[in-house]
């Protein structure tokens, strides 16, 4: 199932698949669309050529850059002909994961298209030291007003890593998406089943709370020897949009 962002993203792409060429050359037959953290949406086709042209993924990564729209929450691409949603080919994997590890993917899984984080696309991928794309860190957009006014500074996450420094406060309105400069301070990873009173406090309730609340409403399958991250943040002075 897709979110209503990810569906506005998966229109734009449909559309621009539908203007290419029908002239049988080869030269463009996959169109992308990516979104910004900011809800904007840019488009671009591939460019095939023997010397190895790229793929629309990038030409519309590229489009988005000029056009200042980096970070990157979101990244489609459709095929001509009715070919539908096309996963992202291993080139591409590696560039998303190197540039935009947490960019959600529409890609198909059976009879459904799903949204994906671009850092589980590539299983053992290569890690280039010294990298540092921009990060984003998701929330429901319940917590806009506390994350805003400062009494929302920590969330527990799992199998949805955060690394202290930098990061884009990323809120999933139905209408738009809303972002946030913030900075994620320590990171604290302990077992499922050893999370504390005083951890749980960060997030207003007690051990036993956050646990049942983590596995009803976000991890069902989660076990008790999973780690968990207890992530703290902060909005940085930069207004947000």
């Amino acid at each position: 199932m897709l979110f209503p962002p990810e569906a506005l993203l998966l229109d734009a792409a449909v559309a621009a698949s539908s203007r290419l060429p029908d002239d049988g050359s080869g030269v463009h037959t996959v169109a992308a669309a990516v979104m910004d953290v900011d809800g904007r949406v840019h488009t671009g086709v591939n460019v095939h050529h023997f010397t190895g042209g790229p793929c629309a993924e990038l030409v519309a990564l590229g489009v988005a850059a000029a056009a200042g729209g980096i970070p990157v929450a979101g990244i489609v691409a459709v095929g001509d002909g009715g070919r539908g949603v096309l996963a992202p080919c291993g080139r591409c994997r590696q560039v998303l994961i190197d540039q935009h590890p947490d960019a959600h993917v529409v890609v198909p899984d059976g009879a459904d298209l799903v949204a994906v984080p671009a850092r589980e696309l590539l299983p053992y991928a290569y890690e280039r030291r010294g990298a540092a794309p921009p990060r984003l860190l998701r929330f429901n957009p319940r917590h806009w007003d506390a994350v805003v006014a400062g009494t929302k500074t920590a969330t527990t996450r799992f199998a949805d890593p955060a690394a202290p420094g930098p990061v884009t406060l990323l809120f999933e309105f139905d209408d738009r998406l809303r972002s946030l400069p913030g900075v994620v301070e320590p990171v604290e990873q302990t077992p499922f089943a050893e999370i504390t009173d005083e951890q749980a406090a960060l997030e207003a309730c007690t051990a036993d709370q956050l646990r049942d609340a983590l596995r009803t409403h976000h991890y069902p399958a989660i076990g008790d020897g999973d780690v968990i991250d207890v992530v703290r943040f902060r909005v940085a002075d930069t207004p947000g949009r």
